[in-house]
């Protein structure tokens, strides 16, 4: 029986994977400037320098664009976390040491454009969202954690990324919608086109890693789909907002499945493959369980209770 391989064997043996997929990103990212996509002749202080205070009725945003921006921007905020999550599972030496500085630096230019249009624009409390941002960042980011050996823990974070970099793409583009505001929409599109280039870069590397040791990794991303959870799930008042962006379409479960999901895993022949053994066989047989309990169990009743919530807000309306 083959062994499995330990974290340190799978990143040296995918250095020359790591190190393609960053040159393809560097051939592919265009540099951008936050403050240009910020509408500064909006801007005037606030109350502590003369200006005017805060108040609800200064923002243009809905409800739901509020939840989602909000959301949207303390997920970003938590960037300090997930850096040391990846940086202790990948590499800080050679082309894996070289993405992940490439790769936080890029996810810092989204907190930094999203709270300069929210601060300019006042879209939300200003200090309502400093407050959830001090205990989002204090709690930090702590992703699920799985019963794996060997690889476990660069698997399970490449695996997650794959998934989690798309759901923020989807995420961040239906905010942009909802926003109403074409300088908000730009912004987001913007920031979207980032996560999916990242995307692309864990989404193959996690494929190279499917093919260098199959068990080990179906083993992982089997874990991350059935236990799955957006990065932001511990910030204040997730729960509520992350209701009002499902209802209204911004990110929710059958989203979730067809446009996260099965795209990946079809992006990998996940149901395709031939290489497993009979224990990635076991796995993988659990995982399409899953995704058909998913399909035909638990998105019709998310679709009927959010259709009900919809019929009952829309006759609060009238």
């Amino acid at each position: 029986m083959t062994r499995d391989l330990t974290q340190r064997e799978v990143l040296t043996e995918l250095e020359d994977v790591a190190a393609t997929c960053l040159n393809r990103h560097l051939s592919r990212t265009e540099d951008w400037q936050p403050h240009e996509y910020v509408p500064w002749e909006q801007g005037r202080n606030f109350a502590d320098l003369g200006g005017i205070a805060w108040e609800p009725a200064q923002s243009k945003l809905t409800e739901v664009a509020k939840a989602a921006m909000i959301t949207n921007l303390l997920t970003e905020d938590n960037l300090p976390s997930y850096h040391r999550e990846i940086s202790e599972n990948f590499s800080r030496d050679g082309a894996w040491g070289t993405w992940v500085g490439r790769w936080t630096a890029e996810e810092m230019r989204h907190s930094t454009v999203i709270r300069d249009y929210l601060v300019v624009t006042r879209g939300v409390d200003p200090v309502a969202l400093e407050t959830a941002r001090m205990v989002h960042m204090t709690n930090g980011f702590a992703p699920t954690k799985v019963d794996l050996e060997g690889a476990a823990g660069f698997l399970h974070s490449v695996a997650y990324v794959s998934f989690q970099e798309l759901a923020t793409r989807v995420t961040h583009r239906n905010t942009g919608r909802v926003c109403a505001d074409p300088i908000a929409d730009r912004m987001l599109q913007r920031i979207a086109a980032d996560e999916n280039l990242h995307m692309l870069f864990y989404r193959t590397v996690c494929g190279a890693a499917l093919d260098l040791v199959p068990d080990q990794a179906i083993e992982a991303i089997a874990n991350i789909v059935e236990n799955f959870q957006m990065p932001g799930a511990g910030m204040p008042d997730f729960r509520r907002n992350g209701v009002l962006m499902a209802k209204h379409g911004v990110y929710d479960l059958p989203q979730h499945l067809h446009e996260v999901i099965r795209p990946v895993i079809r992006q990998w022949k996940i149901f395709e493959r031939n290489d497993f053994t009979a224990r990635g066989e076991r796995v993988r047989e659990r995982l399409a369980g899953f995704l058909d309990t998913l399909e035909r169990v638990k998105i019709p009743k998310f679709e009927e209770s959010r259709d009900r919530l919809l019929a009952r807000e829309l006759s609060q309306q009238h």
